[in-house]
């Protein structure tokens, strides 16, 4: 894959560094490694990793925009030579359809697929969690077989349950707590996604490889 590598300011303390301009693994993988590697410039605040994008915050009263877009771009020769982040396989049960997931049936008709097959397809694929917002601990993971494929609803839900899962697009993700949502509503995990109590308040974390695992209402507790 050929990469093109862009990088902007953003206001006085920030740089967005684009790295490409698709839903992809190998350039997802990239985002994530330059993520790791830029922690070890002192002057780094915080990096925030996208699909194929990577926001760092840095502290512009000890550092320039240019002495640190040079040691961004140090660290950019360093992808292909640095050790990839760690990946864990995480297996989600689901509750499909009837009231935990009201979009089954719906969806399924749409795209012209039994409720069975809709499941089959959506619970037959492993998914990589991309990037991880809108809510505390919601995690983007793609990517959908395409007869999944599906826009966003047309009138978004002013409140959407913890827990839902949920496709849009070419994606699909859950619901971590409750809040409003426009995606399409197949099923319910019983798993909480965000404890901000938690010393590890977020179950997910990009680069991780999901699973859903079809259930029964008794093993949803529901």
């Amino acid at each position: 894959m050929n990469f093109k590598t862009s990088l902007k300011p953003l206001g006085d303390s920030a740089i967005l560094i684009q790295l490409g301009d698709a839903i992809d693994p190998v350039l997802n993988q990239r985002v994530h490694d330059l993520s790791a590697l830029l922690q070890s410039i002192p002057t780094v605040i915080e990096t925030v990793p996208a699909y194929c994008t990577l926001l760092v915050h840095y502290d512009s009263l000890t550092t320039t925009y240019n002495e640190i877009k040079n040691q961004i771009e140090e660290k950019l020769a360093l992808i292909d030579e640095s050790t990839h982040r760690p990946s864990r396989r995480l297996e989600i049960p689901v509750l499909y359809g009837n009231a935990s997931g009201p979009d089954l049936e719906p969806a399924a008709k749409t795209l012209a697929l039994s409720p069975s097959e809709l499941i089959r397809l959506h619970s037959e694929r492993e998914y990589t969690v991309y990037m991880m917002g809108f809510t505390p601990g919601f995690p983007y993971m793609g990517i959908l077989d395409e007869r999944l494929t599906l826009p966003r609803l047309s009138t978004p839900r002013t409140r959407v349950p913890a827990g839902s899962v949920a496709i849009a697009g070419s994606q699909t993700g859950i619901y971590p707590v409750d809040s409003p949502g426009g995606w399409h509503i197949l099923g319910h995990t019983p798993l909480k996604l965000f404890d901000p109590m938690s010393e590890n308040p977020f179950l997910f974390a990009p680069g991780d490889t999901v699973k859903f695992i079809p259930i029964k209402k008794d093993d949803d507790g529901r």
